[in-house]
C-alpha cells in the first residue's frame, strides 16, 4: 500500500513540474540532484564542471518533463538524460577520443577488493583515458550493451568491446599496484 502511494506521490509531484510549479520543480531536483551529481562524476574528473553538466541536465529534464510517459522509473529516466548530457559536454569538449581497434580479446576479470573505498575505486576509474572510461562506465556502472554504447558514441561495436578491454586491463594493473603499495610489497 506505501509504494502505491509513493508512486502517486511522485507522480503528483511531476503533473505539478510540468505545469512549472517552481516548488515541485525544487522537490524534484533536491531528491535526485546528489545521485545525478555522483553519475556526472563518473564521466567529468572536474567536481565544478560535472555540477555545470547536472544543472544543464536537469533544466532538459524540466523542459521535457510532459515526454516521461510514467512507463519505468523516473530516477533511470533523469539518469539517462544526465548520462546523454554528459557525452554530449565531453564531445564538445573532444576529450574522448576512440582508437579503431577491432581486436580484443575477452577475459575474466576478479571482482575489485572490497576493501578499496569509493573514493580509490573513483580515482582508479579517473586515471582512465576518456574513452576507455566513458566506455566502461556506460558498461560496467549504467548497464548498456555493446551495441546500444555504440550507437550512442558513434563507433564499431568492436571498438566499444576494445574499449572496455583496454579499460579493465589497466583497472587490473593499477589494482594490482595499489595492492602492492598497501602491502608495502612495492
Amino acid at each position: 500500500m506505501k509504494i502505491i502511494q509513493l508512486h502517486q506521490e511522485e507522480t503528483k509531484i511531476i503533473k505539478l513540474a510540468v505545469e512549472n510549479n517552481r516548488q515541485a520543480q525544487q522537490q524534484i531536483y533536491s531528491k535526485f540532484s546528489s545521485k545525478m551529481l555522483s553519475v556526472c562524476r563518473q564521466y567529468i574528473k572536474d567536481i565544478q564542471l560535472a555540477e555545470d553538466v547536472m544543472i544543464t541536465a536537469f533544466m532538459k529534464v524540466f523542459t521535457n518533463l510532459n515526454k516521461f510517459e510514467h512507463k519505468g522509473s523516473f530516477e533511470g529516466w533523469i539518469r539517462r538524460i544526465m548520462v546523454n548530457e554528459c557525452i554530449s559536454y565531453l564531445r564538445v569538449q573532444k576529450k574522448v577520443k576512440f582508437a579503431e581497434d577491432e581486436f580484443f580479446t575477452e577475459e575474466s576479470f576478479n571482482e575489485i577488493d572490497s576493501h578499496f573505498t569509493v573514493d580509490q575505486i573513483q580515482f582508479l576509474i579517473d586515471a582512465l583515458p576518456d574513452g576507455y572510461k566513458m566506455v566502461f562506465n556506460l558498461y560496467a556502472i549504467e548497464g548498456y550493451k555493446h551495441n546500444e554504447i555504440a550507437k550512442m558514441l558513434g563507433i564499431n561495436e568492436g571498438t566499444s568491446k576494445s574499449q572496455l578491454s583496454h579499460a579493465r586491463k589497466m583497472l587490473q594493473t593499477q589494482i594490482t599496484i595499489l595492492k602492492k603499495q598497501e602491502n608495502g610489497t612495492e
